[in-house]
């Protein structure tokens, strides 16, 4: 039996204090411990570390991976910082059976096993399915954006080295500039050395800076995160259909389920390929109505489309016909004719200008379907659910909402440690400690 230096006290007699002692049963570091142990590491990735031949053994990938959820739980995110708490930390020392791996082991287990994380928390999402935490029928999808660990002077650089190469592609092309071989092999050689080549400026609450795109789904019912992804889009309306596949495969493909989310993944194409999947859309179609007029005007709703002839029909009787297409907005245009709204006697209730125009969104009814869904409830189910994992992601589990490892897999790998930790703890403040340890201890 291991000691710890130190003794207690007890009636007045000294004797020594073991590790197991200082662990209540009901600890969080005995939930992780427990449901590491119950993961089949080899099945989902982990590999164990090759020593030289003169070297010690691998550290075993479930003490690093202990390790780390104990880190995100904590705020520490650091392998410096992992390695310190390796050495001083009691709850550590127990986890990790006096274990005192070095920094560069601990970042390296990290990197490696980028897709095993992920795998090991879609493990988590299964468990909380058996025990009834996770219902899969309603899930709310947001995204958020987390800074990346490159600075604004550095992708500055970047971006001006890819604008420089394009100019002199072009000249070439053109056969207009005298191109420096030797400037050009700089430049690619500059930019093939950059440290986080994806990192893109998006809008964060700091400002236009360099970030990721955090994307999440959460199940209604505890607000359980179920899937994660990071992405370099700097909106989210090409997000709706990978977030809506990805949970339902980690909720096991149930035959329908309902998906909210904001105006920001408004987008026909995909709304429709949802329904196509089994996926029920609730998402408030982003699309102006008249807006001239001080909305004293005729709403778009009062138009009514006619599928055969391919045109609307105005609330005084004439028919818009469909006169253009707009292809990087994806809608058609449909006016009337001068003359018809010259004369017709509502023109002052339908437009400012000479005739109406209307327009059709490419998917337009899959548009007016999610729309309808969009009720108030759903809009309030969406806040209640997603915003709640956000939150707690970017200022419990993270500290602040920026990463430390550099590039998209970087940025990947992490928030799977983090949503795995967010909702290691979520379980225990549901259902309590005591009864996670109950369900994750082998028969």
């Amino acid at each position: 039996m291991s000691y710890i230096q130190g003794v207690g006290r007890k009636q007045g007699t000294l004797f020594p204090v073991t590790l197991e002692e200082l662990i209540p049963e009901d600890h969080v570091c005995r939930v992780i411990d427990a449901f590491v142990n119950r993961l089949e590491m080899e099945e989902l990735g982990f590999v164990r570390a090759e020593a030289a031949e003169t070297g010690r053994p691998g550290y075993d990938p479930r003490d690093l991976l202990k390790l780390y959820l104990y880190g995100y739980l904590h705020q520490v995110r650091s392998s410096r910082r992992l390695e310190a708490e390796c050495q001083r930390n009691i709850e550590v020392l127990w986890l990790l059976g006096r274990l005192v791996p070095d920094h560069k082991s601990i970042a390296e287990f990290r990197r490696l096993h980028r897709e095993a994380v992920t795998d090991a928390g879609a493990e988590l999402i299964a468990f909380a399915r058996s025990m009834g935490l996770v219902r899969g029928e309603w899930v709310a999808i947001d995204g958020s954006k987390f800074r990346a660990v490159s600075s604004s002077q550095s992708v500055h650089e970047r971006k001006a080295l890819e604008r420089y190469l394009e100019r002199m592609e072009q000249g070439d092309a053109e056969e207009e500039l005298e191109i420096d071989p030797a400037a050009v092999a700089a430049a690619l050689e500059k930019l093939r050395q950059h440290p986080e080549p994806e990192a893109r400026f998006m809008r964060t609450a700091q400002g236009k800076l360099p970030a990721y795109n955090v994307q999440i789904a959460a199940d209604s019912e505890n607000a359980l995160i179920v899937a994660q992804t990071v992405s370099t889009e700097t909106t989210d309306n090409r997000s709706l259909l990978p977030m809506a596949e990805a949970a339902k495969e980690a909720l096991g493909g149930p035959g329908c389920l309902h998906v909210v989310a904001d105006t920001g993944y408004s987008s026909g194409e995909q709304l429709e390929k949802c329904e196509g999947i089994g996926v029920v859309p609730h998402v408030p179609t982003n699309r102006t109505s008249n807006r001239q007029g001080e909305g004293d005007l005729f709403d778009r709703s009062r138009f009514v489309y006619n599928e055969e002839t391919d045109s609307f029909l105005c609330p005084a009787g004439q028919r818009l016909k469909r006169r253009g297409f707009q292809r990087d907005r994806k809608r058609a245009i449909y006016q009337a004719s001068r003359k018809a709204c010259g004369e017709c006697p509502l023109q002052q209730q339908c437009t400012v200008t000479r005739r109406r125009t209307v327009y059709r969104f490419l998917h337009d009814e899959a548009l007016q379907r999610s729309q309808q869904q969009a009720t108030a409830e759903a809009m309030r189910l969406r806040r209640s659910t997603v915003e709640y994992p956000f939150a707690l992601l970017k200022y419990c589990i993270f500290g602040h909402p920026r990463f430390l490892l550099r590039g998209l897999r970087g940025a990947r790998t992490e928030i799977s440690l983090g949503v795995m930790a967010y909702n290691l703890k979520r379980m225990i403040n549901i259902v309590g400690a005591a009864r996670l340890l109950c369900r994750l201890s082998p028969v």
